[in-house]
């Protein structure tokens, strides 16, 4: 990652980063750490939303790690940080056309505009994009879809509120085959996941994907608001229940001091974070990087502390 890159992240997280890095500098300043600066350290992290089990591993490790290898405790702190969470996702690749992504997520966290920000990502790639409204729930849903596809210039398949959603997803599909589009992106809806037809119909649309072309859908995107922070956690796992999840995208980074969560959420699920969203720009979808995030996220620099 460019120093460029590296400083406009650090802008895009400064609130958890000031939450985060401002406190753990007071009490790095001095060098070495005793009991006391452990008690604290832990409230500070936990307060910043990274969970018990990556919180106690830190403070399991951190003494020990400055004492052997003659790390700063802030260099050291990353390194367990980073050692601890799962590897960065990287963009799921293959050979088969189209690539078919279908997107799941509640309402309000940001699923709709990540669908938008995945297309532009993929035009800029001069990839023919499908984008399918598969949320025949709310009548809404199609026409922000529309609306965000005729600003990118790119296709839309919508049928009429109340259609059925697995049968929009299979013509999404076969529409994506017959006219040579690279990729497919299927919307779905967005109701609380403790709703069983909601479940039922997402597990339908991923077995209709695959009726309609073996092996997709090829990646299953799960879009968490991340200014709920651990809360998403249950509601994560109530999607998965429903469809094989492939990778995370955490929205609203930029707006919260809970930028920890993205680390436990992603070490809890043991799924990996693909995107993060920085902001409201068309570009502020992010490839999930763990090092240059957890530096970030401490305030440092790509080069150190």
């Amino acid at each position: 990652m460019s120093v460029e890159v590296a400083f406009d992240l650090r802008s895009k997280l400064r609130k958890s980063s000031d939450a985060l890095a401002g406190k753990l500098d007071r009490l790095f300043r001095g060098g070495a750490i005793d009991d006391e600066d452990l008690d604290e350290i832990e409230d500070i992290l936990l307060g910043s939303d990274l969970g018990w089990e990556l919180t106690e591993k830190v403070i399991d490790e951190l003494p020990l790690r400055t004492r052997r290898s003659g790390l700063s405790p802030k260099e050291a702190l990353a390194l367990i940080l980073i050692e601890n969470s799962p590897l960065p996702g990287l963009e799921k690749t293959s050979e088969a056309r189209p690539f078919v992504t279908v997107v799941v997520g509640v309402n309000g966290a940001g699923k709709t505009t990540t669908i938008a920000r995945l297309a532009a990502r993929l035009q800029r790639k001069e990839e023919k994009v499908l984008i399918a409204c598969a949320d025949t729930f709310r009548a809404a849903a199609a026409e922000q879809l529309e609306v965000w596809a005729d600003r990118l210039g790119t296709a839309v398949l919508s049928q009429l509120p109340g259609s059925d959603a697995g049968a929009v997803a299979f013509d999404a599909v076969k529409r994506g085959l017959s006219r040579d589009y690279d990729s497919v992106i299927i919307d779905t809806a967005g109701r609380l996941p403790n709703k069983k037809g909601l479940l039922d119909e997402l597990a339908k649309i991923h077995r209709v994907c695959g009726r309609a072309m073996d092996s997709a859908p090829h990646e299953v995107l799960l879009v968490l608001d991340g200014t709920v922070g651990q809360n998403a956690r249950a509601q994560a796992e109530q999607f998965m229940r429903a469809i094989p999840v492939t990778g995370l995208v955490v929205t609203k980074l930029d707006g919260t001091a809970k930028g920890g969560s993205v680390l436990a959420m992603a070490s809890q699920l043991s799924i990996p974070v693909k995107y993060i969203g920085v902001g409201e720009g068309s570009e502020d979808l992010l490839d999930f990087d763990l090092e240059s995030y957890v530096r970030a996220l401490l305030g440092m620099d790509e080069a150190g502390g």
